[in-house]
């Protein structure tokens, strides 16, 4: 029983399925969810779970500094160019806007040439520490898709820390060290990612690589996303595949590349050398041109699409999910514990859509035909139990076998399944097209199928003309009788009255004429009947 009854459901399921295609946002299939990737061919539309696209996250940050008054410029200030401590005669004026650097020219798209760049107060408090937090907020979780990178105007600072938050700011841990003796100043051995594995993807390392030299090409200091990532998609990150089937199953990698804030520490500045010269502390500063962070919104695989509105990022939800992150379900489909979305199985994922409470079950997914439903747990799915008003399928979205959708009734309406009306002797079934079409015999027509083709008559249904005035004649004197049949006179018989009846006793002469019977037959019937009279005279002499 319990066999049978699965196997209907999930027949029923895959009927659903099939039709429901129209609605897919209402129910939450991955296989309407894409995402923009790119490919050796240039961009193109991935169908795997639902997320946004990636995009240059720095467009829809807010920047914090601490000190905030550490910005140069108030009061104006002189400050050396970094390769000739000698030359001190640049000017850092907040007043003045072609001399100033306010924080937001580390992320402006147009620039002035020849650069633009923030730029802090210089060393002049030496051996006071020199140190600055610099906060980039999101008021939103997002996921990193690409390396940060962070351009110096000055050299790179001898010590700093890339930090992450992951509740808004409240608590913070480190991301990467950094610095031009790992072991002076944080106590830890020097690596890179290359010294990393898929096991050790997530230790929190220090890195001498980006923190010497004062050339154009040391300026610039990278997080690692895509070196990460390449431990499990491989090199050039041909196999995302793996790397998202990773995401699901490797713990706390996909809160890893998952921050709502980030916070650059720069703790002490590029000295190149091993001791400060207390002459020129004018050549000490931070200067940062360029910030580069690239990610996505965190909607839990739940949303492919993230607005920017009144200064905030939200997640447009899909699969009745809702909040900033499509993080919990919407009021009333609280059916089961929220979760997110899983990208297993490749490559389709499983949406994990959350389903209706149970007190609100009728009216919310069975249109009001139906005020009970059921939760098959092992479909993970809502089906309505015993649909009204004609109606069938997972949400009575369907119409009963011999019923047709009203096309201009809505789907809660209580007529919106119309009676097909085909006609038992002319219609194969008493089953409908979802135009109200019905599905005729041979010869027959109709929308009802209660018409015949030409050639053909209704006698119980549409049967083909035997006879008729036209065409098909009856022969030898018969009539036709309803277009099925020849009435035929006595001496003659077949379909059209082409056969003399004798031939099909066998006892025609050879000179019949006309069907009159042969001369020897007629004298011998002549011949009894004076015999007979002869005999009726005689009989008392004979006896």
């Amino acid at each position: 029983m319990y066999l049978s009854r699965f196997l209907s459901i999930h027949a029923l399921w895959v009927t659903v399925s099939s039709v429901m295609q129209p609605y897919p946002l209402v129910w939450g299939h991955y296989d309407v969810c894409k995402t923009q990737i790119y490919t050796e061919e240039g961009k193109v539309w991935d169908y795997m779970a639902c997320q946004p696209e990636s995009t240059d996250m720095t467009k829809y940050l807010k920047v914090k500094l601490d000190p905030p008054d550490i910005t140069c410029g108030d009061p104006p200030e002189s400050f050396c160019a970094m390769g000739n401590p000698y030359m001190c005669n640049n000017e850092c004026d907040a007043s003045t806007p072609e001399l100033a650097h306010p924080p937001e020219l580390m992320f402006d798209f147009e620039g002035r040439h020849p650069s633009t760049f923030w730029q802090s107060a210089t060393w002049k408090e030496y051996p006071k520490p020199l140190q600055v937090n610099i906060t980039l907020s999101w008021s939103k979780t997002i996921e990193l898709t690409d390396n940060i990178v962070i351009t110096f105007e000055s050299g790179r600072p001898d010590q700093m820390i890339l930090e992450k938050s992951l509740d808004y700011g409240r608590t913070w841990q480190p991301y990467q060290y950094y610095a031009t003796d790992c072991l002076d100043a944080f106590h830890m051995d020097p690596k890179s990612v290359k010294d990393l594995s898929q096991h050790t993807v997530l230790e929190i390392i220090c890195t001498e690589e980006y923190s010497t030299g004062y050339t154009t090409n040391s300026k610039i200091i990278h997080f690692e996303i895509k070196d990460r990532f390449a431990f499990f998609a491989g090199p050039r990150l041909r196999n995302m595949a793996s790397l998202y089937g990773q995401l699901d199953t490797t713990k706390k990698l996909r809160d890893f590349f998952t921050v709502t804030d980030l916070r650059i520490r720069l703790l002490r500045p590029a000295v190149g050398e091993i001791f400060v010269d207390e002459l020129h502390l004018a050549r000490y500063f931070y200067a940062i041109s360029d910030i580069k962070v690239r990610g996505r919104c965190k909607c839990n695989l739940h949303a492919t699409v993230c607005v920017y509105d009144n200064s905030k990022l939200t997640c447009e939800c899909e699969h009745n999910t809702t909040g900033p992150d499509c993080g919990k379900c919407k009021k009333n489909y609280q059916g089961r514990p929220w979760s997110p979305g899983s990208y297993l199985p490749i490559p389709k994922g499983t949406a994990n859509t959350c389903i209706p409470s149970i007190s609100s079950i009728g009216n919310c997914e069975c249109f009001g035909h139906s005020n009970r439903c059921s939760y098959i747990d092992l479909l993970n799915t809502v089906i309505c139990v015993s649909c009204k008003h004609n109606t069938r399928g997972q949400h009575c979205e369907l119409c009963r076998l011999g019923y047709f959708r009203n096309a201009s009734a809505q789907l809660d309406d209580e007529n919106v399944c119309i009676e097909c009306y085909c006609n038992p002797l002319g219609s194969i079934h008493d089953r409908c097209n979802g135009s109200g079409f019905c599905e005729c015999k041979t010869g027959t027509t109709g929308p009802k199928c209660d018409e015949c083709l030409p050639g053909n008559s209704w006698h119980y249904g549409c049967q083909p003309n035997v006879c008729d005035n036209e065409l098909l004649h009856c022969q030898n004197g018969g009539t036709c009788h309803n277009n099925v049949r020849c009435l035929c006179p006595a001496a003659y018989t077949g379909i059209l009255c082409e056969k003399l009846r004798c031939e099909e006793a066998g006892s025609c002469g050879s000179d019949s004429s006309q069907g009159a019977p042969p001369q020897g037959s007629l004298a011998l019937l002549l011949l009894l009947l004076l015999l007979t009279a002869l005999l009726g005279t005689a009989s008392p002499l004979l006896f």
